[in-house]
Formats: structure tokens, sequence, C-alpha cells
């Protein structure tokens, strides 16, 4: 072979390396290799073959949701929920159907709501609607009632349309209403569904607010509520007497709340007896009972050594004297001494010593002065302390107050 002849052959391998390199490679028609791509072959080895192309199944691409769709989608109301409060949602339930579905399908969406009935409304509404109703209550888990303006005829009717609320209501709240001994003995012994004890087994909370409720009524809660049993709120019961304390502690020995507001006729002997006989109990208000003086401030120092929370609101005839009493309790977090007339400088004195103190309101009290007040700066570890109607609480007092109790919230 010439020089001529060879170098033209190194010249096309070269340019067919360059091919290879830069990705070009021959195409055509198959043929046998020619002089220049042995030559290649032998200097770069044989070409790497294109693996053949499979085809691929092209997906439909799913269709964009329009508006009237997406807000019907569950997974996007699920999340849109969460940005509303129990309350909020409530009202969204009655958007439409798809939404209450949504929010009936489970008990997160109303945790802590508690429904309330306005037994007026109720008397016009027919059997089939408050069948549906309560049977709503169920669906989102919603264990608290509170029944407005019931009559002893309501409580039967309740009781009659809604006989699942043996497994379901955890408290039951009597507000404005004017039921009698017989209505509570109906919604506490002997009802249409069975007595109360086998219709509200795990019943731990009973709120009433009856004007003409006796001391009879409150012997009624039986054996198994004496244990579940532990917040008992009675409101403005005006006929109930010592004689009814004595039902209760019989009855209820393990309460831990007790609200006696507004029970006129409760004396110090009603208070002792509660004393003495309920140890485990936590919060006690006596607010607006205007027989309580300062001998019952001594039992509840005595006996009550767990007390944290005492509500002594409109009683007129506690003295500094009761307040020396309370201020030996160191278990006392919360004190509420509103309107308390007769409440002078000397008995904040004694507050000044309670290091446990959190919570105090001294609301109303006309004798109290700057002077008394500002040792209240004393109270390091106080959080909230209320002072509006105070005639002694200068905008000075305040001044002082915030300086020195930075941490407390002060209500003027």
């Amino acid at each position: 072979m010439s020089s001529v002849s060879a170098q033209g052959v190194v010249e096309r391998a070269s340019a067919e390396l360059s091919r290879r390199i830069t990705g070009l490679g021959l195409r055509g028609r198959k043929r046998s290799p020619g002089v220049v791509e042995r030559v290649a072959n032998a200097l770069c080895g044989p070409a790497t073959a294109t693996a053949p192309r499979v085809p691929r199944r092209r997906r439909p691409s799913p269709r964009p949701l329009v508006w009237s769709q997406f807000i019907l989608e569950e997974r996007f109301l699920e999340k849109f929920f969460l940005y509303f409060n129990v309350n909020d949602r409530r009202i969204l339930s009655q958007v439409c159907t798809k939404w209450r579905d949504v929010l009936y399908s489970s008990p997160r969406w109303w945790a802590g709501l508690v429904s309330v009935l306005d037994c007026r409304e109720l008397r016009l509404s027919t059997g089939c609607c408050m069948q549906r109703f309560y049977n709503s209550l169920i669906r989102r888990g919603i264990r608290g009632v509170v029944l407005l303006s019931a009559t002893d005829d309501d409580i039967n009717e309740f009781i009659k349309q809604f006989p699942l609320s043996a497994h379901h209501v955890h408290a039951i709240s009597l507000k404005g209403s004017t039921i009698t001994d017989r209505g509570l003995e109906a919604i506490l012994d002997h009802l249409q569904v069975g007595a109360v004890a086998q219709l509200l087994p795990s019943l731990y909370e009973f709120s009433l607010q009856a004007y003409h409720v006796t001391d009879a009524a409150l012997g009624y809660f039986s054996p198994k509520q004496s244990s579940s049993l532990s917040v008992l709120r009675l409101h403005s019961c005006w006929e109930l007497t010592n004689h009814g304390v004595v039902n209760i502690v019989h009855s209820l020995p393990n309460l831990t709340v007790l609200s006696l507001s507004g029970c006129s006729k409760v004396t110090d002997e009603g208070v002792e007896l509660l004393a003495e006989n309920l140890p485990r109990l936590r919060s006690l208000d006596l607010s607006w009972c205007p027989r309580v003086t300062d001998n019952a401030l001594e039992y509840i120092a005595c006996d009550l050594n767990h007390l944290e929370e005492l509500t002594l609101d409109r009683c007129v005839h506690i003295t500094d004297i009761g307040i020396g009493y309370i201020s030996t309790m160191q278990s006392l977090v919360a004190l509420f001494l509103r309107w308390c007339s007769q409440l002078r400088d000397f008995g904040v004195q004694h507050l000044c010593g309670m290091r446990s103190l959190q919570l105090l309101s001294l609301a109303g009290c006309p004798l109290l002065t700057s002077g008394g007040l500002s040792s209240l700066i004393q109270l390091r570890q106080l959080r909230e302390l209320e002072l509006t109607n105070c005639p002694g609480a200068s905008p000075e007092l305040f001044d002082y107050l915030h300086e020195h109790l930075p941490r407390c919230l002060i209500i003027e």
C-alpha cells in the first residue's frame, strides 16, 4: 500500500472517530463494514449498539377540578375545617349535606362542645325533628347537655326522646328552670327509661338552677352516682336549707367541686357539715349566701386542707377575722371576695402571707384604701388581681402595682 493510500485511510479513520465522539453514527441501510469501519473498530473497538426505544404508554393526565368540585373533595375539606374553631364548624355543617357529612363523620371536630337546648323551642318541634337532632349529638360525640327553661314535663320528654343518652351524656345542666321536686325526682330516680343511675351511670357533673327545688330532691342520687359524681353546682336554689346539705354529704361523699351560689338559706352549720364530710373538695362556691359568717370560714380553714379555690362573693357578714382564718390555708390558689362590704385593710394584710395564692379578687370592696391595697406587692406569685369598683384604688396605686408585680394581670 502506498504512503498516500495509508495516509488517506488514517485521515478517514480520524474523521470516523470524531463522528463517534460527537455521537454521530453511520446512517443508511445495513451493510458490511468497510475498510474505514474496520480500522476504526480495530483502533477503538466496536461501537456500542443503541438499545431499541420501547414505546411508552402515555397516561392520561387528570383533569383539574373546578371550584364547585374542589370544595366538595374530602381531603381538601378535612384540611380546610382545621382552620375553624368548634363553634364555626357548627355553622359550616349547615352549608350543605357534604360538609355536614364530613364534619359529622368524626367526634374530633366537636371536642368540648356542649349542646344547649331551649325547652321553649323544643315544645314547638316535632318528635321526628328532635330525634334527628339527638342522633346528630351521638354522631358528633357531644357529651354535655344544657336544658334551658325546663319544666317537669320537659324533663320527661327529653328522656323519652333521647333514651340513648344513657351511654353518651356525661354532663347535664339545668338553667333558668322551674322544675319542682317531682321533676328532679323524675330525672334522678324514676324515669320512663329507668332510674338515672341506669340512665347516666358515668355522670360526673350535675348543674342545677331551679328556684323551687327543696331539700328532699337532693336525696335521690343513687349509690352508683355517689362514686362517679364529683362536680355539683346548685345555683339560686332558694328553698335549699341545711337539711339539703345533709342529703348532699351523705349521697355524694366524693365531691371535689361544689357550688351553693345563691342558696340563701344555708348557714354556718351547713358549711360545717360540708367541711367535716367532704374532705376531697378542691373548689367551693358560697357566693350570695348572706347567712355565712366568719364561723363558717373557721370550719373551712380547719377541715378542708386540700381546698384550692374559694368563692365568697357578696357574703356581707365576713370580716377581717374570717379572712385571718382563710389566710392559714396553704393550698388555696384562688380566692374571690367580691363585694364583701366589711373587709378592711387589716384583712388584706392577712392575705399577704398566702404564698400559694395566684388569683385574688377584691372587686367592689368599699372599705379598702390605697395603703392597704399597696401591701399586695408582697404576693409576688400573683398572676391575676381584680380591683374593679374599689373606691380606694387610684391611678397612682395601679402604677405602683404594675411596677412591683410585672407578671400579674391587674384588672382595673
